[in-house]
């Protein structure tokens, strides 16, 4: 049984690990309450859908601009000390959001100026925390660490919106937003209680037993702390070197830019499945609900060697599961039902339990990847390459399918994304045919 399920040892092991799990895992909860919040306001104050819609730009400028730049300010400075200035600009902002919606100001522009640099912290924050767990996390433990990650990542994507209705309903946005903020004090609390972890010096990352590059063990000491352009710069040169490491980043855009289904839950909500939120709610949460269990029984897959091909089975799994979801959506038809459609609606949550649990998957040995075959000098640089392609790639996946929907139907839509994702992603892998055989237990670092 313990071969089956989430390896949980390396909370035992490593005190500092169990505290920023923790700390992340509850703090996650209040951002996807503030996530919602700031939306159902804003609709609240403009009666626009249009006006929601932009929070989403407002966040995504800042996220790209100082994804990059926050990767260099990783690369050059303490990370325990980044990641404690970029959260507690956070924590500010919740606070403010919460001082907003007490006051009664109904502000857009304050909305959104608030959500922006909300998403410019979390740009900076993101990169320096994953770049912290190699750090305090054995190499050989990184994967169940990052399963850890993700388990509690997705239940707060599944009980975050929950919970903020609750609390939008009960207490109105200024105590959605204050629960936030105090949700936000554990995160703060395990990052002040870390060590400092300060640059590691260029080539000074020594193998291990394993014959992997050490994760945990760097010299470090006074660092060229080169930041802005042409750290930026190097970065992006240093990726250039680094095949592997540059097809997790690709595979991940093939799934996420052509076959990412969210944009079409709300139209399915009403002219397919009816329901409406409900139905939404619905799909939205079978998908967490999947990654989450995914998570939890991820004990063998953890311990394989061969990620680079778990990957590629992973992402092929997605494809396929978007792929049925989109037949069931066609079989349904677009009849504007006046109840909800249960025997639809829930094999469609199935397809999408599986589709989360192989995004859940996915998404673990990509970050695993790019943590043990990244120098630790570079980590920084490539995780806010990360936040990029995480950020952007769904996004433009939501225009994507957004269009094909004009076109063929929400049904049809899935179904050709599905497709599509499934053939991009295998002319990559015969593009770059090494990857399916990337072996972590042969993983060296380049300097």
């Amino acid at each position: 049984m313990a071969s089956i399920f989430v390896d949980t040892s390396i909370l035992r092991s490593s005190p500092a690990f169990a505290r920023l799990w923790w700390g992340l895992g509850v703090s996650n909860i209040g951002a996807q309450i503030t996530v919602v919040a700031v939306g159902l306001e804003m609709y609240a104050i403009t009666g626009s859908t249009l006006s929601v819609g932009m929070i989403g730009l407002a966040a995504l400028i800042p996220l790209v601009v100082l994804g990059l730049y926050g990767g260099a300010l990783v690369d050059a400075y303490d990370r325990r000390r980044i990641a404690l200035i970029a959260s507690s600009v956070l924590w500010v902002t919740s606070a403010l959001l919460a001082v907003q919606a007490f006051v009664g100001l109904e502000s857009t522009g304050v909305l959104y100026t608030l959500v922006a640099v909300q998403s410019a912290a979390f740009a900076v924050n993101n990169p320096a925390r994953q770049a912290i767990v190699p750090r305090i996390v054995p190499a050989q433990k990184i994967p169940a660490a990052n399963s850890l990650m993700t388990i509690t990542w997705n239940a707060a994507l599944f009980g975050g919106p929950l919970l903020a209705a609750l609390l939008v309903n009960w207490g109105g946005y200024g105590v959605a937003y204050t629960v936030d903020a105090v949700l936000f004090t554990f995160a703060l609390w395990a990052l002040v209680r870390l060590p400092d972890i300060p640059p590691a010096l260029p080539g000074r990352e020594g193998p291990d037993s394993g014959g992997q590059a050490s994760c945990a063990q760097v010299s470090t000491g006074p660092a060229r702390r080169v930041v802005g352009v042409r750290a930026i710069l190097d970065g992006l040169v240093y990726l250039r070197t680094q095949p592997d490491v540059r097809m997790t980043f690709l595979a991940d855009l093939a799934a996420m830019i052509l076959a990412s289904p969210r944009v079409l839950f709300p139209a399915l909500g009403v002219i397919v499945l009816g329901g409406a939120e409900t139905t939404v709610g619905v799909l939205t949460a079978a998908f967490a609900v999947g990654a989450m269990s995914a998570g939890l029984l991820s004990g063998a897959l953890t311990v394989m060697h061969r990620q680079g091909l778990i990957i590629a089975v992973a992402i092929t799994a997605w494809g396929m599961s978007i792929v049925a979801f989109g037949a069931l959506m066609v079989a349904a038809g677009r009849t504007s039902p006046d109840s909800i459609q249960w025997g639809f609606l829930l094999a469609g949550a199935c397809a999408l339990f599986m589709a989360g649990a192989s995004d859940a998957i996915s998404a673990v040995f990509r970050q695993t990847i790019l943590q043990t075959a990244t120098p630790d000098h570079m980590r920084g640089r490539l995780q806010g390459v990360f936040i990029v392609v995480v950020a952007g790639g769904p996004r433009l996946g939501d225009m994507w399918l957004g269009t094909q929907a004009q076109w063929f139907g929400e049904g049809w839509a899935a179904v050709v994304g599905g497709v599509a994702c499934i053939i991009v992603l295998w002319v990559l892998m015969a593009w770059y045919p090494r990857f399916l055989t990337y072996d972590a237990r042969t993983v060296t670092q380049a300097t």
